[in-house]
């Protein structure tokens, strides 16, 4: 049925050439794999940051690289409590830690395992059901997976969430992909359904033994799922081996990437749509595990990759066929049973056939990534748009988002904090930041160099705050922890260094420094900034889209500007103007308190308004009427007319105010007006 005809290999080589201008070549997978490996990094150093003793972990499409723009791929986020012990031999037990023995007999589903609890005193099973969350069956205590919801409860990582399989799923503004947060137990041995496979080599000599001997050691995850339909649904908990499957991800080639790629397009584009919940990418995924171990790796060619995709589809279909898709690791477990129904199969066995049979016209039907009609065109020889700028642009914005917000959560524990305790809490964070980095790896060590330099602002704004509040003078101590973050984009370390000029009345210096921003703000390159509330953003410029192609994490102090963040504790740093900024909460809005409401005693602006309101108001005391109008006109214009303003209501509050002191009392109301309409609560035009 599947059979490769002569036209193969130069439609092969077309297709290739598509896929790798809609990003799917080895440069994009790799960025997308080193911006994924920084944030989980990030993640896992603010954890620690909070005293806290968990590792996370990105896996899926966003963090293999193996996604394009339109796939708007799920992240899977996975975060591992590493003070739980699972072992599978009482002589693992480890005392002042919690212990759970893994427990596999004939009545537990294949890749899944029991949790028997042991006391905290001896390596001995505990028998005592302490709440809610256990269960005795047959003398034994064991733990219930629905315990990790109790836990994502209290987390309260996002305020909206729905259960999906073993991770809570969370929507993110349009246009973003939505994000699974997964939490799990770690076990450092593989359970015995799993120790078969790391034996095992395909005929390929692929997975190579240097390979599952890594994957031997990195052991495995149990996540809080049970088989479906299984009698102890409740108690199961699935082996999860995402680090070995991630390691088999990075050991392959480009073209068994563009493959699995093809692979999720053709599922999305003819199967999803009329059979959404019946074949994941995962089973994908797995399919073609099994043919690159089953085969030889010289088939894995460019000029080959639609014989490798119909020998993908037609063992797919045969997975299909039987209702039987065996995980790759663990081949007892079988991905698709209860998935397909009897009523369905036969017309998603048609749709997969329809796909290959015909030359693979069915291709050009693809919408997705403009895909069919991209290589109805490359087969013409004709010029096509390549989107590989986009789509790194969507990577370093991406990774420049995950920073501000691991910051802002790291800020937020600090909310309430007097000037004093945010002082000796930033500190520590900072040293922290300079210990872990100096025991940890390239990877590691830049993701902290990510992060330190931001509370370094942020410690040096709250002692220029209670230096002014005591000497109206900014100390030394604060000028040099200001300097250490001045550089971690083009403006918002620089801005607070001059918002603090500006509260001492040092006029000089804040001209100085606001001259220096403006003319390293190229608004052809320079993109905002801004996670503190959702808004639908416009496709980054050009300029930002070049730059983010030509280099990695390292480009983001040079064309992003994040927005200003002041916290109570910093209020001597700010003007009066945006001071009210910190008290936007009125009676009436009460009743609509938001769940994540840090940022109601916050004063939040975006970098470009931001400069040009401190200009006018610097020029303002030196009565240069030029260069005020000069400012008051730019700051018009980018309230308006800038597309990616997180905090256009606060851009507009400001104008209003400044309209107000140049007697413009009708400009200014307009400006409240406009304001409240784009933010109805919470808001300070009121």
């Amino acid at each position: 049925m599947f059979q490769a005809p002569e036209y193969i290999e130069s439609v092969s080589v077309k297709l290739s050439e598509v896929l790798s201008d809609i990003g799917v070549d080895e440069k994009m997978v790799l960025k997308r794999r080193r911006a994924a490996l920084l944030a989980e990094s990030m993640d896992t150093r603010a954890t620690q940051l909070h005293d806290g003793d968990a590792t996370t972990y990105i896996f899926g499409s966003q963090s293999e690289g193996t996604t394009t723009p339109q796939l708007n791929s799920d992240s899977d986020q996975l975060s591992c409590f590493n003070n739980i012990n699972v072992i599978q031999d009482s002589s693992d037990w480890k005392p002042g830690v919690i212990n759970y023995l893994i427990i596999q007999d004939d009545t537990v589903s294949p890749g899944y395992c029991l949790l028997q609890r042991l006391r905290d005193d001896t390596p001995f099973p505990s028998h005592t059901v302490p709440n809610k969350h256990f269960s005795e069956r047959k003398g034994k205590v064991l733990l219930k997976n629905t315990i990790i919801s109790a836990v994502a409860v209290a987390a309260a990582v996002h305020e909206e969430g729905r259960r999906h399989g073993p991770a809570q799923t969370f929507t993110e503004q349009p246009g973003n992909a939505d994000e699974d947060y997964v939490y799990a137990f770690p076990c450092k041995s593989w359970p015995l359904q799993g120790r078969k496979w790391l034996d095992w080599q395909g005929v390929g000599q692929w997975p190579s033994a240097d390979m599952r001997r890594y994957c031997g050691s990195t052991g495995c995850f149990l996540v809080p799922v049970g088989s479906k339909g299984s009698e102890h649904e409740e108690l199961e908990w699935r082996i999860s081996a995402s680090l070995a499957e991630r390691c088999l991800m990075f050991s392959l080639n480009i073209t068994q990437i563009r493959c699995y790629v093809l692979m999720k397009i053709i599922l999305k584009t003819f199967i999803k749509p009329y059979f959404e919940d019946t074949i994941s990418s995962f089973m994908c995924k797995t399919v073609m595990f099994h043919c690159i171990a089953n085969t030889l790796s010289n088939i894995w060619k460019e000029n080959n990759i639609l014989g490798c995709l119909s020998l993908c589809l037609f063992v797919l279909h045969t997975c299909i066929f039987n209702e039987n898709c065996p995980h790759f690791i663990i081949p007892e477990n079988n991905l698709m049973k209860g998935n397909i129904t009897h009523t369905d199969k036969p017309y998603i066995l048609q749709k997969l056939c329809d796909v290959v049979t015909g030359r693979f016209i069915a291709l050009l039907r693809i919408k997705s990534d403009c895909l069919g009609f991209r290589l109805q065109l490359k087969m013409s020889n004709l010029i096509l748009f390549i989107t590989s700028d986009i789509v790194s642009a969507h990577i370093l914005s991406s990774l420049a988002l995950y920073i501000d917000n691991i910051t802002k959560s790291c800020l937020t524990s600090i909310n309430n904090s007097s000037n004093e305790e945010a002082v000796q809490t930033l500190l520590k964070y900072i040293f922290k930041l300079a210990d872990i980095s100096n025991q940890c790896e390239e990877v590691d060590r830049t993701a902290c160099c990510l992060l330190a330099p931001r509370f370094c602002t942020s410690l040096g704004t709250a002692l220029a705050s209670r230096s002014i509040h005591l000497d109206n003078a900014v100390s030394a101590e604060a000028l040099t922890w200001i300097s250490l973050g001045l550089n971690t984009d083009v403006s918002s370390g620089k801005l607070k260094l001059a918002s603090i000029y500006y509260c001492t009345g040092d006029t000089r210096r804040t001209e100085m420094t606001l001259r220096n921003i403006e003319r390293h703000y190229d608004r052809n390159t320079v993109e905002p900034i801004c996670r503190c509330h959702d808004y639908i953003k416009l496709p980054p410029r050009i300029g930002f889209c070049a730059i983010s192609n030509d280099q990695n994490e390292e480009a983001i102090q040079h064309i992003t500007a994040f927005c200003v963040k002041f916290l109570p504790y910093e209020i001597k740093c700010v003007p009066h103007e945006l001071q009210y900024e910190m008290f936007k909460s009125t009676k009436a809005d009460l009743a609509f308190r938001p769940p994540r409401d840090y940022w109601i005693k916050w004063a939040m602006v975006d970098s470009l308004p931001y400069l040009y309101f401190l200009q006018y108001k610097t020029y303002r005391r030196l009565r240069r009427e030029d260069d005020k109008k000069r400012a008051l006109s730019n700051l018009l214009k980018t309230t308006d007319q800038e597309p990616n303003l997180g905090h256009r209501e606060t851009a507009l509050n400001l104008l209003g105010q400044c309209m107000e002191q140049e007697d413009r009392a009708t400009d200014a109301l307009c400006c409240y007006l406009i304001s409240l309409n784009l933010r109805e609560r919470y808001n300070v035009a009121i």
